[in-house]
C-alpha cells in the first residue's frame, strides 16, 4: 500500500475523521487487522485562521508547502490537504513537493457528476462559497454552482469557526443549516456538497431532503484507491479515484 501523507489540523476535528475514514475503508479492502500506511503533519490551526483573516494567502501557503516537504520526507507518495478551504493555496503546495496531491474539489466535482446532479448547493466557509478558487473548479466538472444568501453565508462561517472546528455540535446549528439547505434546494439545487470538511460532523445524509456530499469520506476514498490500485490483497476492486 502506497503511504497517504495528510497535511491536517484544519482543524484537528476533521483530521481525526480522515484518520478514522482511511484507517476503515482500508480495513474494507484488505479484511483483517490491515490499517492505512500514512504520516500526518498537523499545523496550529490558530495561526492559519490568522493569516485567512488577514488576507496573507501566499504566507499561508508557505506554510503548508513546508509541511508538504516534511511529509514527503517522511515517505508520503501522495498528498491530502485535509480541508477544502486551504485548497486556496493547493497549487503552491503541489509546486513544492514531487508526489500527487488529489485535489478536493476534483474529487468531490466528479462525484457530484456521477451521482448525475448538474446543479448543486456549496456550503462552506465564506473563503469557499465566495471565493473563485473552490468554485471554478466545480465549474470546470460542468457543474452550476448555487451559494446560499449573505446572511445565510454568514451563519454557516460561524457556525464552523465558532462551533464545528471546537468540537461544539448543536442541534439549534443543525437546524440553521437545514434552512440553509432548503433555500439552496429552492433555488434549484439537485444536491448539496458540504464543502468544509467539518460540516459532515453536524450534517448528515438524512438531514437534507437531497443527496449530500460529503468532501471527507470522498476525499478519504479517493485516496484509499489510490494507495491500493496496485494492492494485491484487496479483497473488493477499489473504487475508483473520481
Amino acid at each position: 500500500m502506497k503511504t497517504i501523507g495528510l497535511l491536517g489540523g484544519m482543524s484537528w476535528e476533521s483530521t481525526a475523521e480522515y484518520y478514522r475514514l482511511l484507517n476503515e475503508l482500508t480495513r474494507e479492502q484488505l479484511g483483517g487487522l490491515h490499517s492505512a500506511r500514512c504520516v500526518l503533519y498537523s499545523v496550529d490551526f490558530a495561526e492559519i485562521e490568522r493569516l485567512q483573516v488577514e488576507g496573507r494567502w501566499e504566507e499561508a501557503g508557505e506554510v503548508l508547502a513546508s509541511a508538504a516537504e516534511a511529509l514527503a520526507a517522511a515517505g508520503a507518495d501522495l498528498l491530502l490537504i485535509c480541508t477544502n478551504t486551504m485548497h486556496k493555496v493547493a497549487d503552491q503546495v503541489a509546486a513544492a513537493v514531487g508526489i500527487p496531491l488529489l485535489h478536493l474539489a476534483d474529487t468531490t466535482g466528479a462525484a457530484v457528476r456521477a451521482a448525475g446532479v448538474r446543479r448543486v448547493g456549496l456550503l462552506g466557509t465564506a473563503f469557499t462559497m465566495e471565493q473563485d478558487f473552490y468554485r471554478g473548479r466545480l465549474a470546470d466538472h460542468g457543474l452550476d454552482v448555487l451559494v446560499p444568501s449573505p446572511d445565510s453565508r454568514a451563519t454557516v462561517h460561524r457556525v464552523i469557526y465558532e462551533e464545528l472546528c471546537q468540537g461544539v455540535i448543536r442541534a439549534e446549528s443543525r437546524l440553521a443549516y437545514q434552512a440553509v439547505i432548503d433555500e439552496l434546494v429552492a433555488a434549484g439545487a439537485e444536491g448539496v456538497i458540504l464543502g468544509c470538511t467539518e460540516i459532515e460532523l453536524l450534517i448528515a445524509p438524512e438531514h437534507s431532503p437531497v443527496p449530500v456530499f460529503a468532501t471527507t469520506r470522498l476525499h478519504a476514498e479517493a485516496a484509499v484507491a489510490a494507495a491500493l490500485v496496485d494492492h494485491p490483497g484487496t479483497l473488493h476492486p477499489p473504487k475508483p479515484v473520481r
